[in-house]
């Protein structure tokens, strides 16, 4: 495996380029996804909103249902260094973040290092909840801090850098449930589920043809990263601002104000990275939609990917049928009253 080679520093482009590029940029981008997956819109537009936003995405979904080909159709349009990575029972942690080995060299045999598969802009960790915990943690600092640190040594991933993670559902054979820690560095949880019969008509058809439309990049990742710039600067009203907050703490149970469904049913209840992400969230979904500030309706559209994998329902809602859907469901509304 070849080391990763960073763009030049001296690439860049202003805000104003970026601001015009991003106007557009959601009609273009799912004009090219449309090319390879067929349907499945809200999932791509959502995944858009964490890639502009600079954060991790879990994607949920049965085996089959193109969550694979999904996340390395979205790398080839932002043209992004792609890695994947398939999780599997005896992967080691070396094994994604490298390791040293003994080499002959000029100055006599040493320890080389060896980069592993997470030296990429963007990671597929495919099926990541087929390993056990010990090698899912090694994500972890690569998540948050964008760093490795193996043998004593500390060093930077590329920028940017993003984790997309396919998970089959936790009741299938073989999978093991993620930490509470590093489901929380995930910033949405989106959920693929089957096509509607005339887009599975359409996939049969187009997969089993010989006729293949390429993709198009349309987008670098310094282009990408200016994106983000843009939308960190997207201004936020203190009431939508607060309506995200209250919305994160109403689903920790047994606080003041909790609602009495969430003290029957919930065990564990969001953190302030819930909040957090629905605000940087609503900014990049307000910039995608054509506008230049952030409203409750985008709040509300993103709480279910936001907090459907910060949420723990208890063994009583387990048993009463109520998911963590229908939790939110009820939070939201509750909160419009």
């Amino acid at each position: 495996m070849s080391d990763f080679t960073a763009a030049p520093a001296s690439a860049t482009i202003t805000d104003e380029e970026a601001v015009a590029m991003l106007a557009g940029a959601r009609k273009r981008i799912m004009d090219e996804v449309a090319k390879v997956i067929v349907g499945q819109q809200e999932v791509v537009d959502q995944m858009l909103v964490a890639l502009l936003a600079g954060g991790h995405c879990l994607i949920t979904g049965a085996p089959g249902l193109a969550k694979t080909l999904l996340v390395k159709t979205v790398a080839d349009v932002f043209d992004l260094g792609f890695h994947r990575i398939q999780f599997t029972p005896d992967l080691m942690p070396s094994d994604i973040t490298g390791t040293e080995i003994l080499e002959d060299t000029a100055a006599g045999r040493q320890l080389v290092f060896k980069q592993g598969p997470v030296f990429a802009n963007m990671i597929l960790a495919d099926e990541i909840n087929r390993t056990p915990p010990k090698t899912q943690a090694s994500l972890l600092e690569a998540m948050q801090e964008h760093q490795v640190t193996v043998a004593g040594r500390t060093m930077r991933l590329p920028e940017p850098f993003f984790v997309l993670a396919t998970q089959n559902p936790i009741e299938m054979e073989g999978t093991y449930p993620l930490p509470e820690a590093q489901l929380d560095r995930f910033m949405l949880n989106i959920v693929i589920d089957y096509l509607d019969e005339d887009d599975e008509v359409a996939v049969v058809t187009r997969t089993t043809g010989t006729a293949r439309e390429p993709v198009q990049r349309l987008f670098s990742g310094i282009e990408l990263q200016a994106f983000q710039q843009v939308v960190k600067k997207v201004p936020v009203a203190e009431d939508v601002a607060r309506f995200a907050v209250r919305l994160a703490a109403a689903s920790r149970p047994n606080r003041p104000g909790a609602p009495d469904f969430v003290n029957e049913w919930v065990s564990w209840g969001a953190g302030t990275r819930a909040s957090q992400n629905l605000v940087l969230g609503g900014k990049t979904r307000a910039l995608i939609h054509g506008r230049a500030h952030v409203t409750l309706g985008d709040i509300r559209a993103l709480a279910q990917p936001v907090l459907r994998h910060r949420i723990l329902v208890n063994y009583r809602a387990e048993a009463e049928g109520v998911t963590v859907e229908k939790v939110i469901a009820r939070l939201l509304e509750q909160a419009g009253k």
